[in-house]
């Protein structure tokens, strides 16, 4: 789905997301966790996951419009 909008994500992009994200917000769907990190100039993509122990589970993840969230 996301290629047919020119969006490429691998696996390894998912984890940089969420190992070093450019923005983390932890408040606002508590305890999901929402990382975010650019992809190109206007968009960032966002990365749902909860982190329990040592086990990170990914709920979802979608490219977003910069300004619209950081």
């Amino acid at each position: 789905m996301l290629k047919k909008h020119k969006f490429k994500v691998s696996k390894s992009f998912i984890q940089k997301v969420i190992k070093d994200p450019d923005h983390e917000d932890r408040e606002s769907d508590k305890p999901k966790i929402i990382a975010s990190k650019e992809i190109d100039q206007k968009h960032v993509l966002r990365v749902v996951y909860k982190h329990q122990g040592d086990i990170i589970t990914v709920i979802t993840f979608y490219p977003a419009e910069k300004e619209r969230y950081y």
